[in-house]
């Protein structure tokens, strides 16, 4: 599988992990202190091919998807689950742990996070649905999350994502459906 935009990844061995998984060039930002002459690599990556961020699923790598997203709009975003980033016996989280398939498959779902933002879902929509406040919240945000291909956020953060995805009301009713039949099937 040919990637045609850079791949920004936090460090050498992620870029090791895409390189098994698909044909793409990356960017690696090394660490989550974010310097200007990476921006400008991104910058200059965006204009000729564009650009997906693909960070670990943790606060280092959010704090790096949000500082480039902010530089640099337009990028897209590819996110692995928790799971999916979860080391060999529990040991660390991370693009570098995941299986090939589990790259693929997330750089297959990559998508633009939009800057105007329209508000379908509103704020008691999650708090009505479960996902805000409340036992089991986290674990449905996290399925919501997967389903959605929008990562797993925190109850502030859940809002913005699924309004800067531009996630329709349609499609958050039927992820919230599996959700609910998935907490019935435990």
């Amino acid at each position: 599988m040919k990637i045609k935009e850079f791949i920004v990844v936090e460090g050498k061995d992620d870029t090791t992990a895409i390189k098994h998984a698909v044909d793409a060039d990356t960017i690696e930002t090394n660490g989550s202190a974010v310097n200007e002459a990476t921006i400008e690599k991104v910058r200059r990556a965006q204009r000729t091919r564009g650009v997906i961020l693909f960070t670990d699923p943790d606060y280092p790598g959010e704090k790096i998807r949000k500082t480039i997203a902010e530089a640099v709009p337009g990028c897209k975003h590819a996110f692995l689950t928790k799971e999916a980033a979860l080391g060999k016996g529990g040991k660390g989280i991370g693009v570098e742990h995941a299986s090939p398939e589990a790259i693929r498959d997330a750089l297959k779902d990559a998508q633009m996070m939009h800057e105007t933002i329209s508000e379908e879902i509103s704020q008691e929509d999650l708090l009505t649905a479960g996902l805000i406040g409340g036992e089991g919240a986290k674990e449905r945000r996290i399925m919501l999350g997967d389903l959605l291909k929008i990562g797993y956020t925190n109850g502030k953060q859940l809002h913005k994502r699924l309004m800067m995805f531009q996630i329709s009301r349609q499609e958050f009713a039927e992820a919230l459906l599996v959700v609910r039949q998935e907490e019935q099937n435990e």
